[in-house]
Formats: C-alpha cells, structure tokens, sequence
C-alpha cells in the first residue's frame, strides 16, 4: 500500500456486534432486560441477545469465567447523559465513580474530551460506558 492508496473498507459500513461474557445468564438477563430495558431478540442456552439502538444489537454469552479486563467494554451514545444517569439510578443501578490519575468523575461523569461519559458495571463484572458526546 502507498501513501495515496486507501486500504478496503471491507467492514467499514457493517454494523458491529459486541459479546459480553457472563458467568450468570439470569442476572445478565435481569440486568439488561429488566433493569436497562432491551429487548431480547434471541434467547437459546448459553447466550441472550438484546437489541439496541438503531440496527446495533448486543450478546451475552455464557462463560465459566466471565470478564477479566475492567476496562469499558461497550458504550451508549445518548443525547441527555444527566436524565439517562437520574432514569439509571431510579432503577437502582450505581454508576461508578473513579478518582484515577488520567480519569477523575464528578457525581459519575467525567469530561474525556469528546464528551461527557460515565460508567455502570453489569453483574458479569463487564464495564459499560454510557456517553453524550459535544
């Protein structure tokens, strides 16, 4: 490839997919059905698929030892990031604060430059991130 040449878009107009892993597919299922409120598409032993916004969906999959990395592992753009945190928390759902060096959140969000974002953790230990971008 030269410096003028573009590599192939092969997957760049397809919608992606993310797969969670959870140790616990009732509590996953409780979680994002019942306490997020997706949808559920496909459930069938060993994995529940949700749908979300626009024509993106979300998999959780069975797994013997869950997520390992704390890191975000998916992220919902939303237009009102303070009203999507208060309807959160009416649900009972924590959203995390960290005091890092590199990320400090007030109240739960924190300002990283492209937007507002803040964080949830699903019972599966998977870090979701929910964002308002400017």
């Amino acid at each position: 490839m030269t410096p003028t040449t573009r590599p192939a878009a092969i997957l760049a107009t397809s919608p992606i997919r993310p797969v969670l892993l959870a140790t616990d597919l009732e509590a996953a299922r409780a979680f994002y059905h019942d306490k997020l409120g997706l949808p559920i598409l496909l459930e069938r032993e060993g994995a529940i698929e949700f749908s979300c916004g626009g024509d993106t969906r979300l998999s959780v999959s069975k797994s013997t030892v869950g997520t390992a990395d704390s890191q975000t592992q998916v992220a919902w753009s939303v237009p009102d990031l303070d009203a999507t945190l208060s309807a959160l928390r009416d649900k009972g759902i924590k959203i995390e604060d960290y005091d890092l060096p590199w990320l400090t959140t007030d109240d739960g969000i924190a300002d990283v430059g492209f937007g507002r974002m803040a964080w949830i953790i699903d019972p599966g230990g998977n870090c979701l991130g929910i964002v308002q971008e400017r």
